[in-house]
């Protein structure tokens, strides 16, 4: 997945710094975005995956302009609910902003979102 960072990516407009640069919220969600593209032909009839757990390291900035590619690599082993994937981002200039895991897990969409929208216990 490729995007070009904008000035509604940086850091100072998602307010996790003050410089304008890409800001690790968005490119978390970038990646995240991979694997759920990336998670999809490992599904089921009316299954889909809901984010568990990011380790990701942000280990270059990324200016106004600049291009990022995103990818996303599917699990090694599929076959529990669990899914792996490793993450990386890498700028026009082919040098790695970032790497890391995201996990998903498998879930049913109707339950997930029965579950979801029941009211609370006060």
């Amino acid at each position: 997945m490729h995007y070009e960072v904008t000035d509604a990516d940086t850091a100072a407009a998602l307010g996790s710094g003050d410089v304008p640069v890409l800001g690790t919220p968005r490119l978390i969600a970038w990646m995240e975005a991979a694997t759920v593209r990336a998670a999809a032909s490992l599904l089921g009839p009316g299954q889909t995956t809901v984010g568990a757990a990011i380790r990701v390291e942000h280990r270059r900035a990324t200016g106004l302009g600049r291009s990022v590619e995103i990818t996303a690599s599917p699990p090694r082993e599929v076959g529990g609910r669990l899914l792996t994937f490793e993450v990386s981002a890498v700028d026009g200039s082919g040098r790695v902003v970032a790497v890391g895991e995201i996990d998903r897990v498998v879930v049913d969409r109707g339950r997930f979102l029965e579950a979801a929208s029941r009211p609370l216990l006060s």
